[in-house]
């Protein structure tokens, strides 16, 4: 009877568990990106939100990390810096006359990527998965 129970219940525990569960992104596979949504701003006037296409941004970008690389569809930048933490993945570079920061959390691919320069500064929210 004992073992009856323990069955059910290893039975219960196994259906509380994911089936797909996803893998934290490590920093060592290929990512793809999607950019969601855009925020730009100048000093001293009201910032702009919109569609990252109406700052210039792709839709969608891959990162090579073997390469320290990150593949847009019409150019690519090099990541000049690259820091792990447990929590999250932080890039850094210089494209177009911007520097640039992108924060990607390890567990749930979501992502944010800053550009700076004299002039304004512009926000991208979006996310990340395995290639």
């Amino acid at each position: 009877m004992k073992i009856l129970i323990y069955t059910v219940i290893l039975l219960l525990c196994a259906l509380t568990v994911p089936v797909f569960a996803e893998e934290a992104i490590d920093g060592t596979k290929p990512l793809i990106c999607a950019s969601m949504q855009a925020v730009s701003c100048a000093p001293g006037e009201e910032c702009e939100r919109g569609l990252p296409e109406s700052v210039g941004a792709p839709q969608f970008l891959r990162i090579d990390f073997a390469k320290k690389e990150i593949i847009g569809p019409k150019r690519s930048a090099q990541i000049l810096f690259l820091e792990k933490s447990d929590e999250q993945i932080t890039m850094q570079g210089f494209e177009l006359g911007m520097g640039w920061t992108l924060a990607i959390d390890r567990a749930t691919g979501k992502a944010i990527i800053t550009f700076a320069n004299r002039e304004e500064g512009i926000v991208i929210f979006g996310a990340c998965t395995a290639q």
